[in-house]
C-alpha cells in the first residue's frame, strides 16, 4: 500500500471564488483518501475562510491590498514565500501545488533558491493585464512548474498553443451531499431575508459584476426578459475578487439605473456581494434559472452545483462548457448577443418548463443528473493523488535528493 502523501496546496485567498472553492474541495478529498494536507493562503488580519476546512489551513498574513495590483501581487508573492519557507524547514512536503499565480510564482522562487526541487501547478484561467510585470508574473507562475493540470481540455490545448506546454486534463467536481433539490430548514428565511418574489421567475448569477462573467450583457437581456416576464427578479451574488472591477460594475449599476430597475431586497435586481456559505445551497434551490453567460472561463463550477440542486442552467455556447454539457442539459446563448442571452433566459423561466421542473424534483428529489454523477471531488482526487506520485521527488530539496539517492 502506498504511503499517503504529505501535500501543500496553495490558493490566492479565503474568499469564495471559483479556484479556491476548488482547492478547498480538493484539499478535503485528498484528505478523506487518507494524505495528510495543508493548505496555504494569504489572509487579511482577523480573517478567516469563506467556510470550514477539514484539513490543516495556513493563513498566511497579509496586509490591506495596495492599490496598485503589482504591489499586492509582489506583497503575497512575497508573504507566501517567507511563510513556506518556514515550513518546509520544519516538515518538509512531498508535493506543492500552486492553483493561480500567486502560488506560482512564490514555488517558482523557492525552487530557485533551492528550497523545493519542483511544483505542479493548475491553470484554471488566464487574465489579460495591462501591466506588463503583472503579466510577465502569470506566465513565470505556470512556465516553470514541472507538471500543468487544467480542468479543462480547452486550456490545454490553449497551453500547448500559446505556450508549447503539454497539460494535463484534471476533472472538476461537485458534492452531492451539499449541493441538492431537497428543501433545507433555512430555505424559507433566506428567501424572506433577500426579499424574493413568491411565484416570479428568478434568474440568479454568481461573480458579481464583473467583465469576464459578462454582467452588463446579462442585465440587458433581463430587461427584454422582463417584457415578458414582469415579475422576475435578478440576484447577482459573490463578487469578492483581488482585481479591481470598479470602473466595470459602475457601467452595471448605471445601465440598472438607466432602465429603470428597482434594486434591493424585494426590488428587481439585488446584488448580494459575497454571501455566507451557508446560504448559497439554499440560494440556488430558489432560483429558477443560473445564469453563467461568461466570456471566459476555466470550466464554471456553479454550473454543476446549480444542475445537482435542480435548477436548470443557461450557460454560454463555447468551451469548457460545449465540453462537458450536453446539448439537453444547459439551455445555450450567444454571449456576446443580448437577444441570444434573453431568449435563452426565457426559454428556461416558460411558465409550463416551471411547473414540468417542480413536478419532476418533488416526484423524485434524490435523481441526479449524469454529469454530475461524472463529476465527482473523489475522482479528482484520484486523478490527483496518481500525478502528485509522478512528480514526488520533484518536492525534495536537490542536497535531500542527492543524500537519497
Amino acid at each position: 500500500m502506498p504511503e499517503p502523501l504529505r501535500i501543500a496546496l496553495l490558493t490566492h485567498s479565503l474568499n469564495p471564488r471559483g479556484g479556491v472553492v476548488h482547492t478547498f474541495s480538493l484539499a478535503e478529498a485528498l484528505q478523506s483518501l487518507g494524505h495528510a494536507v495543508t493548505v496555504f493562503a494569504p489572509a487579511l488580519p482577523g480573517q478567516r475562510p469563506f467556510r470550514p476546512l477539514s484539513c490543516a489551513l495556513e493563513a498566511v498574513p497579509v496586509g490591506p491590498a495596495p492599490a496598485d495590483l503589482a504591489a499586492m501581487v509582489e506583497d503575497r508573492v512575497g508573504a507566501l514565500v517567507q511563510a513556506l519557507a518556514r515550513h518546509v524547514a520544519d516538515r518538509p512536503f512531498d508535493v506543492f501545488h500552486a492553483q493561480d499565480s500567486l502560488g506560482g510564482n512564490a514555488l517558482a522562487t523557492l525552487r530557485e533558491r533551492g528550497v523545493i526541487g519542483g511544483f505542479l501547478r493548475t491553470v484554471h484561467h488566464l487574465d489579460d493585464f495591462e501591466d506588463p510585470r503583472v503579466a510577465a508574473w502569470q506566465q513565470r507562475g505556470f512556465v516553470h512548474a514541472d507538471a500543468v493540470l487544467c480542468v479543462s481540455r480547452t486550456w490545454c490545448e490553449l497551453l500547448r498553443e500559446r505556450h508549447g506546454i503539454a497539460a494535463a486534463q484534471v476533472p472538476n467536481g461537485v458534492d452531492l451531499a451539499r449541493w441538492s433539490p431537497r428543501p433545507g430548514p433555512a430555505d424559507a428565511a433566506l428567501v424572506r431575508r433577500l426579499g424574493l418574489r413568491p411565484g416570479a421567475p428568478l434568474v440568479l448569477a454568481i461573480g458579481g459584476l464583473e467583465a469576464r462573467k459578462n454582467a452588463q450583457r446579462l442585465i440587458e437581456a433581463f430587461v427584454r426578459l422582463r417584457r415578458e416576464r414582469p415579475g422576475a427578479q435578478l440576484v447577482i451574488a459573490g463578487g469578492a475578487s483581488l482585481l479591481d472591477h470598479g470602473g466595470y460594475a459602475a457601467a452595471c449599476r448605471a445601465r440598472i439605473a438607466l432602465d429603470g430597475l428597482t434594486v434591493g431586497p424585494g426590488g428587481d435586481v439585488l446584488l448580494t456581494g459575497p454571501l455566507p456559505d451557508a446560504d448559497m445551497p439554499a440560494l440556488m434551490r430558489a432560483a429558477d434559472v443560473l445564469a453563467m453567460v461568461s466570456l471566459r472561463e476555466g470550466f464554471g463550477l456553479v454550473v454543476l452545483e446549480a444542475l445537482a440542486s435542480g435548477t436548470p442552467v443557461v450557460v454560454s455556447r463555447q468551451a469548457p462548457f460545449t465540453e462537458y454539457l450536453a446539448e439537453h442539459e444547459a439551455g445555450w446563448a450567444d454571449p456576446h448577443a443580448v437577444a441570444s442571452i434573453a431568449e435563452a433566459l426565457a426559454a428556461a423561466t416558460d411558465p409550463a418548463r416551471l411547473r414540468r421542473a417542480a413536478t419532476a424534483a418533488d416526484g423524485d428529489p434524490a435523481a441526479v443528473p449524469a454529469v454530475c454523477r461524472r463529476h465527482g471531488w473523489a475522482a479528482s482526487a484520484q486523478r490527483h493523488v496518481a500525478l502528485y506520485r509522478a512528480q514526488r521527488a520533484l518536492a525534495r530539496r536537490p542536497r535531500d535528493a542527492a543524500t537519497a539517492a
